[in-house]
């Protein structure tokens, strides 16, 4: 899966209606950056302003949107960082396990 592949499967997801009404940007470094919108049910790739910030290498998110990493464990051991507000993320497991 690429970043465009991902953008779309969780704007599918959004867009098909959650209940996650916040700003989030998820930082790839090189890779690129994932913006999810909740309030307009968008997602993109572009770089707005975020309730929270999540940098994650790309590879390490995969395994996250596929339920084969838990975000708790990730965050424990550095593989995630949160720049922001941590309510925020905690509120992405019930996005991410509409994905799997």
């Amino acid at each position: 899966m690429d970043l465009n592949e991902i953008t779309a499967k969780i704007s599918e997801v959004v867009s098909s209606g959650t209940d996650f009404d916040d700003k989030v940007k998820f930082d790839f470094g090189d890779e690129g950056k994932l913006f999810i919108d909740g309030a307009s049910n968008s997602v993109s790739n572009d770089d707005g302003d975020a309730d929270a910030t999540i940098s994650v290498d790309f590879e390490d998110f995969k395994k996250l949107a596929q339920g084969q990493m838990d975000p708790m464990m990730a965050f424990m051991q550095g593989k995630l960082k949160v720049a922001g507000d941590m309510g925020v993320a905690m509120k992405l497991q019930g996005l991410f396990s509409s994905m799997t």
